[in-house]
């Protein structure tokens, strides 16, 4: 071993040098690497690695391979010498990968070295090096219908942090020099790089905007054929990507798939139109507003509106460059778009839009119509999607007397909105449809907001003739038919699947999954299903959300669900809270990790792609009323009669029944008293009146649990003003009583948790982190407290840690609120 560790590996070998007499190798080698971590098995033995969790272990796990990710344990016995010369295979993605070999590093020696000798073939090829002098690098591919090579272009401002870690991942799968950052260099200098690769894939990993950029570069350099472009959506509305099947948003799917995704998508075609913007020729020049003489873009792949959006978006880009610092979080941007879009539909800016444009589509006049709708906002859409995921053109099956959508038919659909319409588009609501058109002319009499693509301003009075452009290819995420087990075998594939639902909250999924074992040991069996064998995801979420209504009612009416502990003969009361509407699938077939399946893919995935008996899904609002470990042997839903109807009606039995705060085990002799249910539902914090309230008050200022206790049994009010004029909860994390925290966590309203104090707006969470209470910071971040929630300054409680002095608080709450990022916003940013 220590023979094998003092090898000392040489870097990543990613081009070859261009001044070598040898001969061309076509072929790679390995290029192994020392690992700390490792997952997966050893190759020589097929016995797993042993883990190191400590941050301070420098012992190597493992030898791995960077190309094909071949691993072997850091042994002898292992990992033979001769391994190291071996030719490499490139692992699973060798189609995608670009080779060492075919990047070559221009060699200036070389080329002066021959200047004497000239021919009239060496004239031939002076166009060809002159387009090469000056680059570092010379790409020399060798050609084979087998290969599909990938540029990868991630922008990593998109999506909060989530570019830089996409960044890192595609360079460890690919070959460096094949992966670009946009925020170093524009696309441009990779794209003209690459121009004669054949079988050409590109991956846009950022928003519309970043995919948008990439297809203005191809049509300037004019490559033939245009290599078709992926989308890995890292931005908010995420329109593009959804209409393609690539979802609304980036959340843990391994790099490995989505590279398989990329290979074995469909090629589509996607139209592009042009935008002409000239002076309104019936207006005097004196009588022309105050605006912008040009649009943002020439050229759209999604859509171009004007009006009431446009001025919401105006607002929104206008406030965010005069104050930058204010909208670095995608929740704070939300918020700002809801509030602006309020006070919009409160001032009426849009009302008169209808008296001041004309709309012409393929000679047809829509203007009366416009007028007498009286539209405060009209899109001209390409593609089915708009604002972040509504389908303003509605379902397939509700055209009358217009044809589908489609992004491909040469057709730009025109819709107009009203208020209401527009409110009604995040319900399944659409627009109303004017047109499905070839040529627009559009002319404006007035300054009016428009947006195209998500880019606004304000354009002055104008003639804007819309044009079909040309039509860009793009890679359409298809259903992986291959994946299903035994599909050449139709008799394999069995017409009924008996299925177990089993249910995990977040919190264990944070902590455990990248531990498959232990998460599926955490997990909540929810019920049974019978599906046909061929079910996609998308028509299995029926069959769970009816399971869980079955299971709702049987509850509520005459009977309760307990999970039967083999270790004790006391059956222990689960929580039966519904399912929340965000509950996502879990792939539970990855080597080392469950990973969430977005829902708008939900139809490309078939039950048998991500489980074979079981199903794992995912609810981030799911509360559990007890650590619930599971022996082994999956144990039953065992459904008991209960003794009588009326007992429903109880309130203990119902706390226990239908708990959704509760973290830790519900003692079964406290009852939750009326006159704090009563004030649970007002949110309002009370006075302390009774003697109870008086006394509960005095032990948390004392710090006595006991006592404590005993005036929550004998009925003393949790939601009532504490010291300062702030609840109990602020109370106790503030003096650091994690013992009263607890409790109250575990027995009060769920409200209290994320209760702002009145005079500076902190949570309890903000107060624990001012004092550097950790343990009590912990108990808080365990049940839920938000930690995106900002104070009166504008400070969360990880900048409240950092004030405080306490770097290594401030780090942990700033990887809980990562993942809270990631689960609880949805990566969209809805008008």
């Amino acid at each position: 071993m220590e023979q094998l560790e003092k090898i000392n590996f040489r870097c990543k070998p990613t081009f070859r040098e261009g001044g070598s007499r040898s001969p061309r190798e076509n072929f790679v080698r390995h290029h192994w690497v020392h690992r700390r971590r490792q997952e997966g098995k050893c190759k020589q033995c097929g016995k797993g690695f042993q883990q190191k969790f400590s941050f301070h272990s420098k012992e190597i796990v493992a030898i791995s391979c960077s190309w094909c990710k071949l691993a072997f344990h850091n042994k002898v016995t292992c990992f033979m010498l001769h391994h190291i010369e071996e030719p490499c295979s490139l692992g699973a993605h060798a189609a995608v990968i670009v080779p060492p070999t075919w990047i070559i590093k221009n060699s200036l020696k070389a080329s002066t070295r021959r200047k004497k000798r000239t021919s009239f073939k060496r004239k031939a090829s002076k166009r060809g090096n002159e387009d090469n002098k000056g680059r570092p690098f010379v790409i020399k591919p060798i050609s084979s219908p087998l290969m599909k090579p990938l540029l990868v272009f991630v922008n990593p401002k998109s999506g909060g942090n989530q570019g830089t870690k996409v960044l890192q991942m595609f360079m460890w799968y690919l070959n460096p020099r094949q992966v670009f950052d946009l925020s170093q260099e524009g696309p441009r200098d990779a794209l003209e790089l690459y121009r004669k690769v054949p079988n050409l894939r590109i991956l846009a990993c950022g928003g519309d905007g970043t995919v948008g950029w990439i297809l203005s570069i191809l049509d300037e350099l004019q490559l033939s054929p245009p290599p078709p472009v992926a989308v890995l959506p890292l931005g908010t509305g995420n329109d593009l990507a959804r209409t393609l099947n690539w979802g609304g948003g980036y959340t843990d799917e391994p790099v490995s798939k989505i590279l398989c995704h990329v290979e074995d998508g469909t090629i589509v075609q996607l139209d592009r139109w042009n935008l002409q913007v000239e002076r309104n020729p019936d207006l005097p020049q004196d009588e022309l507003e105050d605006g912008a003489r040009k649009l943002p873009l020439n050229v759209f792949n999604n859509y171009f509106s004007l009006g009431f959006d446009a001025h919401v978006t105006l607002e929104f880009h206008e406030s965010r460059e005069a104050n930058p610092e204010k909208f670095n979080s995608r929740f704070r941007n939300k918020m700002f778009y809801a509030g602006a879009a309020f006070t919009d539909f409160l001032q009426r800016s849009s009302r008169d839009l209808s008296k001041h444009v004309k709309v012409v589509c393929d000679g047809t006049d829509l203007t009366p119509k416009i007028q007498e709708l009286k539209f405060q906002c009209i899109v001209f859409l390409n593609i089915p999607r708009y604002c972040a995921g509504t389908m303003p053109w509605g379902n397939p099956g509700d055209h009358r007397d217009f044809e589908p959508q489609r992004h491909d038919d040469g057709y730009i659909e025109v819709i107009g909105f009203t208020m209401a319409s527009l409110a009604a588009l995040q319900v399944g609501g659409h627009g109303e449809r004017l047109h499905q058109c070839r040529e627009v002319t559009l002319l404006t009499y007035k300054s009016i907001p428009m947006q195209v693509d998500g880019e606004p301003c304000r354009l002055a009075p104008s003639l804007i003739r819309i044009s079909l452009r040309n039509q860009a290819n793009m890679v359409q995420k298809s259903k992986r038919r291959t994946s299903m087990p035994l599909l050449n075998d139709p008799h394999s594939i069995p017409d009924r699947l008996r299925i177990r639902v089993n249910r995990i909250n977040l919190q264990e999924y944070e902590g455990l999954h990248y531990d498959k074992e232990k998460l599926r040991e955490a997990s909540i069996p929810l019920g049974i299903i019978v599906v046909r064998g061929d079910c996609d995801l998308e028509t299995c979420r029926m069959y769970i959300d009816r399971l869980q209504e079955d299971l709702q009612s049987v509850t509520s009416a005459t009977q309760r669900v307990h999970y039967q502990d083999q270790e004790s003969s006391f059956p222990r009361v689960l929580s039966v809270q519904r399912l929340s509407p965000r509950w996502c699938f879990l792939d539970a077939t990855s080597a080392d990790r469950f990973y969430r399946i977005d829902r708008s893919q939900e139809h490309l995935h078939f039950v048998t792609e991500i489980s074979q008996d079981e199903i794992f899904i995912l609810d981030p609002e799911m509360v559990m009323s007890q650590q619930v470990g599971t022996p082994p042997g999956m144990p039953d839903l065992v459904v008991e009669q209960a003794t009588g109807i009326s007992e429903r009606w109880n309130p203990a039995v119902r706390k226990r029944m239908l708990s959704d705060s509760g973290l830790g085990k519900i003692s079964p002799h406290y009852e939750v008293p009326d006159k704090q249910k009563d004030a649970s539902q007002t949110h309002m914090l009370q006075s302390p009146v009774s003697s109870e309230d008086q006394a509960l008050l005095q032990a948390v200022i004392s710090g006595d649990l006991l006592k404590f206790i005993e005036c929550c049994k004998k009925g003393a009010n949790l939601l009532i003003q504490g010291p300062d004029h702030c609840s109990l909860l602020h109370h106790a994390a503030k003096t650091g009583n994690g013992e009263i925290v607890k409790y109250i966590l575990e027995h009060g309203p769920s409200e209290l948790l994320d209760m702002t104090d009145s005079e500076t707006g902190e949570t309890a969470l903000h107060k624990a982190a001012c004092q550097r209470h950790r343990a009590v910071c912990q108990l808080l971040v365990d049940a839920g407290a938000s930690l995106r929630k900002t104070d009166s300054k504008g400070k969360t409680p990880r900048d409240r840690a950092q004030q405080a002095g306490d770097p290594d608080l401030a780090s942990y709450l700033e990887s809980r609120q990562n993942y809270q990022m990631v689960s609880h916003e949805d990566l969209e940013t809805a008008v």
